[in-house]
């Protein structure tokens, strides 16, 4: 076994800023070509350990923030408003795009790639859809699709 220090997340091994033990055919085959970790030795592991602390507040202050916006995603609730066909059927669906503009009315700014529907949205009603922040922390938004005035 050999002692790493993770430069980028690596699956089933651990988050970037850990220090964790591994087979040493896997660092050398693997890890190291990939530049993916450093290997820890007597010369470098007290600076190391020193980023892996820096790193682990760096961490603990991410998840209060990500904690924070989650909660206030939770409980915000965003209108939007679509042309609507005599059925009640929308013109388009609600695309992820226009609940990241809705979102930034609210001061919360995410990507359209974190903004995931359970099914797309054709209709007019109360609907939900999946923010994801993390993989630990998604948290959901309501949205209410009403029709357009004069439409």
């Amino acid at each position: 076994m050999v002692r790493v220090f993770l430069k980028k997340d690596v699956p089933n091994v651990g988050k970037a800023g850990e220090i964790k033990s591994v087979a040493d055919g896997f660092a050398a085959n693997f890890l190291v070509p990939r530049q993916l970790v450093i290997v820890v030795t007597a010369q470098n592991e007290v600076e190391l350990q020193k980023r892996y602390e820096a790193n682990k507040k760096k961490v603990v202050v991410s998840d209060v923030k990500s904690s924070q916006l989650a909660d206030r995603i939770s409980d915000a609730e965003l209108v939007i408003k679509k042309k609507l066909h005599d059925d009640g059927k929308l013109y388009g669906a609600v695309s992820q795009q226009e609940v990241v503009d809705g979102l930034k009315n609210f001061g919360i700014s995410i990507a359209k790639n974190q903004v995931v529907f359970e099914k797309s949205i054709k209709s007019k009603g109360v609907f939900s859809a999946t923010i994801k922040l993390s993989s630990k922390l998604q948290p959901k938004i309501t949205i209410k699709v009403t029709a357009e005035i004069g439409a």
